[in-house]
């Protein structure tokens, strides 16, 4: 069933819907595709649910004029959602502009956001860096830089019995991308459970139950399959414009063997005269022809779980309110 997207300024009676809020802290230059792939993930997996998507925005995170004309436009203001709790929320992540976390211009809303989700939504989902966010505020695990990014996609080995499994496989593909890691022992230190990881990336799915249930990803079910692309095509331009010293890695378990080989042609050009201009000549189209979202079908299934969840509570808060009367 398609997702039915709110603009602000358009309020509308909930007629039994699942409401869903995005808090959408990307780049400006990624800002309209993660909406996209959350609204499609969701339509995917909403089924027979009627699933309604509000965007909301921080103020604290910087925005260029573009985006931020796109954003009070369409999207509703932090105090909307607090006033109006939705029955889900979604938080993603951001490109982190300092050393710590908590010297960041968000993290005190975070902070608030993050405690204050523990009671007023059924379920909220914190992705990437906003995972690591919800780990050092609620429970004091603190995450620790990599020593190179961890970057495609990673088999993880997925834990039967939980409810957010239901329809998912042993084996769990999903894509990483980034520069910071969770201790896996700290985790469950901390009381969460961990659904999915592997020895090579770590943590990736984790949750903590309460009167909201927390999920936390470590990685991006909700990418398309282009995404890891696009942003390789990103870190190759950063190289070229010199803004970074080193050429960047490729995605691993991501390229085909033919696609890894046309890059290295492109990489040796690319390299020989280093030139922002060259970025022009990134095969894109040929590199795109070849590529598979091996991890679609775990997304949708964890996703219609989740979807499911926040129905049963849903349904359950109704029927408690019905019998109070």
């Amino acid at each position: 069933m398609p997702v039915d997207i709110e603009d602000c300024g358009h309020d509308r009676p909930r007629d039994g819907a699942i409401v869903i809020a995005l808090l959408n802290n990307m780049p400006d230059a990624a800002l309209e595709a993660t909406e996209r792939q959350f609204g499609s993930l969701l339509a995917a997996a909403a089924g027979p649910l009627q699933v309604r998507l509000r965007r909301v925005w921080l103020p604290e995170v910087p925005r260029g004029p573009e985006a931020l004309q796109r954003i009070t436009r369409r999207y509703f203001r932090v105090e909307t959602l607090l006033a109006d709790p939705p029955d889900g929320l979604i938080v993603t992540g951001m490109e982190p502009r300092t050393a710590s976390l908590e010297e960041e211009a968000y993290w005190d809303r975070m902070v608030h956001l993050l405690e204050w989700a523990q009671t007023h939504t059924a379920s909220s989902i914190w992705s990437c860096l906003a995972a690591h966010a919800a780990a050092q505020a609620l429970y004091g695990v603190r995450r620790f830089r990599l020593p190179e990014k961890r970057f495609g996609v990673f088999e993880h080995q997925a834990r039967d019995g939980h409810a957010l499994l239901r329809g998912v496989g042993p084996a769990l593909p999903m894509p990483h991308s980034r520069w910071n890691d969770l201790p896996i022992e700290k985790l469950r230190q901390a009381g969460f459970q961990i659904l999915s990881a592997s020895e090579e990336a770590g943590a990736d799915l984790f949750v903590r139950s309460g009167r909201s249930l927390l999920v936390c990803f470590q990685g991006h079910p909700e990418y398309d399959e282009l995404a890891l692309l696009k942003e390789y095509r990103r870190d190759v331009g950063r190289f070229l414009r010199a803004e970074q010293a080193a050429w960047p890695s490729l995605p691993q378990g991501y390229f085909s063997a033919s696609s890894q080989a046309t890059i290295a042609e492109y990489r040796c050009r690319a390299e020989t005269t280093r030139d922002p201009a060259r970025l022009g000549d990134f095969p894109m189209t040929e590199l795109a022809a070849g590529i598979r979202a091996s991890w679609r079908p775990a997304a949708v299934a964890l996703y219609r779980n989740w979807l499911n969840h926040l129905a049963t509570v849903r349904a359950s808060r109704d029927s408690s309110r019905r019998f109070e009367r």
